[in-house]
Formats: structure tokens, C-alpha cells, sequence
């Protein structure tokens, strides 16, 4: 009873917020100085990965600082649906795990994905050993994502799907007799690795995927769990065999900052006069960091402090400060996976860097929420920066006394989170009257953002 009057507090303390944050926010000035300390919200790929993982262990998990955004909550929505008892606290997550392949299937399961794609292809893994059909919904900018570089594995495994199109939604109906399968994954996508990985658990024999480098969590937490797995690493490509696992244990977890959100701040510092800030407990986990790597080689100056690991992921204090002597840069494409959700803040750092920067081999940006190859050109133009934009890359002309004067308004980008973000930054760092609707659109990912743009600077935003 009580745990129902607090949800429906929340819920309509939620619809309250949403109405104020559904007009647009207006910025005129930029940043002033700051020398500050924060916290960001948990890490998000690592909370939806916790939460199912722990769906599937037997007896009760916790998480502490799981990240609170629509993305979570729509994975815990999906979870109850198929039967598991997820309890979300002020200070901690309880999820009361109901074993390997022990979901419960009624008839006609929607589970909405919301946003998430991560949510959504990495379920479908779990979903491959279902009895009964399942429909996979997602909102307007989700449905239009490719799923056909989930699917096509997870078809070799003995699941079949209805779809239309390469997008949602989608119907799976799981096998009885799965098989184990050998998959090459070419395109460096964490999330169809991680979904066949997840497929492997209930399959019997050894599972085989050999896959381009990407960000490793799921990797990291079948060996905590001490899952059948063998690792060969090699320059481009890791070789992954998994075998069946009959039991998992419950999973505590203590849920470090994300690095991704922490990526607005680390920028906005950097490109900011006379301002440092020191960001607590991030996950550096090393196929994330791309973006440190990117700016450290343009002239950003970012120090890791109280480095350290918990549960084979790195950990540490980010510290950043002013930097006035910015390099252009040849992008190594090789850092593109570990800094795609990254790429429209390193724009920003290249329009304001000395000489030409080139970002090559991209397309994967424009398979995102939004097209963001796109959008980080849109950006760059309301700045007054020149570029030339491909297919695939984006050439971008850095001039070191860049400023903006202009009237810019940002809308229909799809409600793309990290356009939305991206865009405030740009109007602290540059100036300019800016217009950004949908500010909504960071519920999904970093409900938390706006209020620490506040506290670094009060007075920014109206």
C-alpha cells in the first residue's frame, strides 16, 4: 500500500515536471568561471544491463545508484511484465531474480521499449527460449532503428520474428531446441554482441562470436558471474566462446557515473575560461573512454585522480580544466566505437580548434536516435563554423575565435537526448540567443542534466 502511494506521488510530481519541461529553454549568455564538483547520474548501458542480468539470477539483487531515467524505467516495466518482482527505491534498486529462462509468458506481451535500444535488442536475446509470441514496441524515433543486426543472429539460434521492416515493432516467438550458433558481428555494435551473448546462456553447447571491438560491460559481467567464457583478444576483433550456465547469482552491484553523460561537462569545462571541475566516481571502463583519448590528442587537459577497479570495471575521478591551445585532429577510426555517442561534443572542440579536423567512417552516428551526422553539421552551421559533410564524414575547419551572434532555435530533431544536450553546451561555450525545444528529451538518459548546468552556473537558463 505505501510503496503504491509513493509511486503514484511520483507519478503525477512526474506529469507536473514534464508540463514545465515541455517548453523550450532559452539561453543568451554564456558560461561564466567556475571551479566546481559533481556527480552524475549512473551509468546507464551498465543499469539495464544489471537489471536484466540480475532478472535471470536466482534470489534477490540490489543495485545502488542505478540510473533513474525513462530508458530504466521502461526496462523494469518490460521485466514485470514477464513476471519479475523489481522493487525501485530513493537510494536502491531490488530486483527478485526468477532464474535462467524464467520469465512468465501469457498471452498477447507487449513490452514497450520506450527510447532504449539497448533495452530492446538486448532483451531479445533473453527472449530467444519463449513459449508464446512477444511484440516489441518502441516511440517514433526507436521504431525507425535498424533491429535486422539483432534478428539475423538471433534467427541462427532457432527464434523466428514478424516484422515489416527493419524496425519496430516486431514479433519473436522463441524455440524449445535452441542451437548454438557462430556469428561474425562486423559492425562494432556492443548491443548485438551482448544480445547473442545473452542468447547463449539457456543454449546448449558453445556459442561462438567473433566480434569488432566495443564496450565490454557484458563481457565484465559474465566473468563476475563466473559464466563458461573464453576470451581471445585480438587487434580489431575479440573471438568470444560461451557455454550454457544452468544458475546465476544474485548480482550487488554499486553503480558508477557514466561516462557519456559525464562527456557534456568534461567539454563544456574544457572550452570554458578560467573553469575546472572535478567529476566523482566515473566508469573509465577503456572501450568508453574514446572521447578522453580524442581530446587529450586536441589539447584538452583531463587527468584520471583515484583510479581504481570494482568488478573488473575501472573507475576513477575525472578532473578537467580550461584549455586555450586546441589541435585539430585525424580522428583514428579505430576510436570510433568506444566514442560514437560522443561525436557532436567533439564537433564542438573542433570548430574551435587550430586547423582542419577530419572524422571518418560514421554511418553507424546516423543509426542513433537521430541522424546525428546530420545534426552535428546543423550545429556546426547555426555556429558559423565551415565543414564539409559525406556520407560517411564530416571535414571541419577549426577557427580559434569562433563566436556566435546568432538568433538559433533547435526542434525536431526526434527528441534526440544528446542533441538536445549538445546544443546547451554549444550556447555556453559560443554565445548566441538560443531556442532549444523538447528539453523533455533528456528524461531518457540524464534527468539530472539541467540542474547541474545550474549549479555550475546559476542564472543561464530561462
Amino acid at each position: 500500500m505505501q510503496e503504491k502511494l509513493i509511486l503514484g506521488i511520483l507519478f503525477n510530481l512526474s506529469n507536473l515536471i514534464s508540463k514545465v519541461m515541455t517548453k523550450p529553454i532559452q539561453i543568451k549568455n554564456t558560461i561564466k568561471p567556475f571551479n566546481k564538483k559533481i556527480f552524475v547520474d549512473g551509468d546507464k548501458s551498465i543499469s539495464i544491463r544489471w537489471l536484466l542480468l540480475a532478472s535471470q539470477a536466482t534470489g534477490k539483487s540490489k543495485a545502488h545508484g542505478i540510473l533513474k531515467s525513462e530508458d530504466i524505467l521502461s526496462t523494469i516495466n518490460c521485466l514485470r511484465k514477464l513476471g519479475v518482482k523489481v522493487n525501485l527505491k530513493k537510494n536502491y534498486c531490488e530486483v527478485n531474480g526468477v532464474g535462467i529462462n524464467g520469465y512468465k509468458y501469457k498471452n498477447n506481451i507487449n513490452l514497450n521499449a520506450g527510447n532504449s535500444g539497448t533495452l530492446a535488442r538486448l532483451i531479445l536475446g533473453l527472449l530467444v527460449h519463449s513459449g508464446k509470441k512477444i511484440k516489441i514496441t518502441g516511440d517514433k524515433s526507436l521504431s525507425k532503428r535498424d533491429f535486422l543486426r539483432v534478428t539475423k543472429p538471433l534467427k541462427k539460434f532457432g527464434a523466428k520474428f514478424e516484422n515489416k521492416k527493419k524496425g519496430l515493432p516486431l514479433v519473436i516467438s522463441g524455440t524449445k531446441k535452441p542451437k548454438p550458433i557462430y556469428y561474425l558481428e562486423n559492425r562494432g555494435s556492443a548491443q548485438c554482441k551482448s544480445s547473442i551473448m545473452l542468447a547463449s546462456l539457456n543454449t546448449p553447447g558453445e556459442t561462438k562470436i567473433k566480434a569488432r571491438k566495443s564496450r565490454n560491460h557484458t563481457e565484465l559481467f559474465f566473468k563476475n558471474l563466473r559464466i563458461p567464457m573464453k576470451i581471445k583478444s585480438g587487434k580489431n576483433f575479440d573471438l568470444i566462446r560461451i557455454k550454457r550456465v544452468k544458475k546465476l547469482n544474485s548480482i550487488n552491484y554499486k553503480i558508477p557515473s557514466d561516462i557519456s553523460s559525464s562527456a557534456f561537462f568534461i567539454v563544456l569545462t574544457a572550452m570554458s575560461k578560467n573553469s575546472q571541475l572535478l567529476i566523482k566516481n566515473v566508469n573509465v571502463n577503456n572501450s568508453r573512454i574514446g572521447i578522453i583519448k580524442i581530446l587529450k590528442k586536441m589539447g584538452i587537459n583531463i587527468f584520471f585522480k583515484n583510479k581504481r577497479i570494482y568488478k573488473n570495471e575501472q573507475i576513477a575521478d575525472i578532473f578537467v580544466k580550461s584549455s586555450s591551445n586546441l589541435k585539430s585532429i585525424n580522428c583514428p577510426p579505430r576510436l570510433n566505437s568506444s566514442a560514437i555517442d560522443e561525436f557532436l561534443l567533439i564537433f564542438l572542440v573542433a570548430a574551435k580548434a587550430k586547423g582542419v579536423s577530419y572524422f571518418s567512417n560514421l554511418n553507424e552516428l546516423n543509426q542513433k536516435e537521430s541522424p546525428r551526422l546530420k545534426w552535428g553539421a546543423k550545429i556546426l552551421g547555426h555556429l558559423g563554423a565551415k565543414y564539409k559533410l559525406g556520407k560517411d564524414y564530416i571535414k571541419i575547419f577549426g577557427n580559434p575565435y569562433l563566436k556566435s551572434k546568432k538568433n538559433v532555435i533547435i526542434k525536431n530533431y526526434l527528441k534526440d537526448h544528446r542533441v538536445f544536450m549538445t546544443s546547451v553546451v554549444a550556447s555556453l561555450i559560443f554565445g548566441g540567443k538560443w531556442t532549444i525545444h523538447d528539453p523533455n528529451s533528456i528524461k531518457t538518459s540524464f534527468p539530472s542534466f539541467l540542474k547541474i548546468i545550474k549549479k555550475l552556473s546559476k542564472n543561464v537558463l530561462k
